[in-house]
């Protein structure tokens, strides 16, 4: 069971200030070395870090605000400026693939992909860059409250595999995931713990994503994967990530897509996938959930979470600045309580609020509000 429970939890992205954005255009342009950029952003994460506390947050991170996106293990773009902690990718000429699947708010087909190449893993994985040490270490010390620190789930990495360029180094999908997988337990927990963490949580919006959507699903099996198979699959391996660790928060954040604008990937609830992911999911002390919007269902799939597990329910929106009613939120905290008892919840927006450097269409202002509503919501539902 996790090490202390965290009511007011936060999933982990924000809005990165104009200041730092402008720093990574110079850095593009050549005009900001490594140190210029770093010292930015050591501003930023104690920036991050004041705003959360002064929200009242049981738990903080970084806002991820040292990478270009979250998906921070392998970049999803070229022109990034962050180095991969992992090498072993190549980008090579791809259709857009997944990336077709966006919306736009109102549900229309989002353009978001227009170059000519994506990642894919043609070599044995190597271990390049220190993440623990580039972002954790700075946020633990820097922090007087808990921390945690968020990094994509083996699973998610699905989309890195090519039958024709992957195979050589790893004949099978989930051998490369195995091999996250163990990258995970063995370099980055580790390490995690060493520098004082106990709170980690992995991302993979993909059960959501590509499982919960018929349509999306029937993408998926027409460019020739097996779902119901890679379903069960993906929540064995994502298990490995953590499996055996003592002492520490073990969490998995679960939505339906979070990009630029409000951007979303998916829609339905988690009743396609909760009978098969909730229960194996064995290894993890904590799930946070997206519940914002009714493209995610109702409550009734939480009977299938296993009894010795929390759940963080994602009940705030980051895809506007439109702040929600206290009342109804407590309101919303009181039904899911139906399914999960209330000392097995907590509260949290329904993912981060600038899951690449763009950002969603909100202020920093209407960030904080909602930061502030996560905690007196919790504090008042749990205070006794």
């Amino acid at each position: 069971m996790p090490v202390m429970t965290v009511r007011a939890d936060v999933v982990g992205s924000l809005l990165r200030p104009p200041y730092l954005r402008e720093a990574r255009k110079a850095m593009r342009a050549g005009t900001l070395d490594d140190a210029g950029l770093r010292a930015v952003e050591d501003r930023a994460v104690r920036e991050a870090i004041e705003l959360q506390e002064r929200a009242g947050l049981d738990v903080i991170t970084d806002g991820e605000l040292r990478r270009n996106s979250w998906v921070v293990t392998i970049p999803l773009r070229e022109e990034g400026i962050v180095r991969a902690p992992l090498a072993g990718f190549d980008f090579l000429p791809a259709d857009p693939g997944w990336w077709s699947l966006w919306k736009e708010p109102d549900g229309s087909t989002a353009q978001v992909w227009t170059l000519p190449t994506r990642p894919f893993i043609t070599r044995r994985l190597e271990v390049v860059r220190d993440i623990v040490a580039d972002e954790y270490a700075f946020l633990k010390a820097h922090a007087r409250t808990r921390t945690k620190l968020t990094i994509p789930a083996p699973s998610w990495h699905r989309i890195f595999w090519h039958p024709e360029h992957s195979r050589a180094a790893y004949p099978t999908p989930e051998e490369f995931l195995t091999a996250i997988a163990d990258y995970l337990r063995t370099r980055v927990i580790p390490r995690l713990v060493a520098a004082g963490g106990d709170y980690i949580q992995l991302d993979a919006p993909n059960y959501a994503q590509w499982h919960v959507d018929p349509d999306n699903r029937a993408a998926f099996e027409r460019w020739g994967h097996d779902m119901a198979a890679e379903l069960t699959a993906d929540a064995e391996i994502d298990n490995l990530a953590v499996q055996g660790v003592a002492g520490i928060t073990r969490a998995i954040h679960i939505c339906r897509g979070n990009a630029p604008g409000g951007r979303w990937l998916a829609n339905g609830g988690y009743e396609r996938i909760a009978a098969e992911v909730f229960p194996r999911l064995t290894a993890f002390d904590r799930l946070l959930l997206e519940y914002d919007t009714p493209r995610a269902g109702d409550f009734s799939p939480l009977r299938h979470v296993r009894p010795t597990a929390e759940v963080v329910l994602g009940l705030l929106t980051t895809k506007h600045g439109d702040l929600e009613d206290a009342a109804q939120v407590e309101a919303r905290i009181r039904e899911a309580a139906r399914h999960v008892a209330l000392p097995r919840l907590a509260l949290s927006s329904q993912c981060g609020f600038a899951s690449g450097e763009a950002g969603n269409p909100l202020t920093p202002l209407q960030q904080d509000a909602k930061l502030r509503l996560v905690t007196q919501v919790a504090r008042k539902v749990w205070s006794a």
